[in-house]
């Protein structure tokens, strides 16, 4: 599978996790708060790192546009028109998050990068990468 085409698939099992939602309180005020039943995703945790993204105002597009952000893309489009070495990158990442969380991936290479003065480009990063899951 192509990596755009798999990244779509992941974006389709983020809407199809977020339609498993249901409403378990609502506050006073109005406030909803919502559980869910995800096969893909922790959701949970997801809409508590990116609180940007209204959780009764969700879509596909969204879905998109939050797994893109979650990889490092600042929108869905970057991350379909990304390099093949970026979108490798983005696939080995997204495979192994439970190796190196994407969070601990950025700060790790932002700490060296600063501590070296120097930028990685986008081989640079994935061989870094790639050397950090064989150790």
């Amino acid at each position: 599978m192509k990596p755009i085409d798999y990244f779509k698939l992941q974006a389709k099992n983020l809407f199809r996790d977020y339609k498993t939602q249901h409403t378990y309180q609502v506050d006073t005020d109005g406030t909803k708060h919502f559980a869910y039943k995800p096969k893909y995703f922790d959701l949970d945790e997801i809409f508590l790192d990116f609180e940007n993204f209204n959780e009764e105002d969700f879509s596909l597009m969204k879905a998109q546009h939050l797994l893109a952000t979650m990889l490092g893309f600042k929108k869905w489009a970057d991350l379909l028109n990304a390099s093949e070495i970026e979108l490798e990158l983005a696939k080995l990442r997204f495979d192994n998050q439970d190796r190196i969380s994407l969070e601990e991936w950025e700060d790790g290479v932002a700490e060296i990068e600063a501590e070296h003065n120097f930028t990685f480009d986008a081989q640079g990063r994935l061989d870094y990468f790639k050397h950090g899951l064989s150790v």
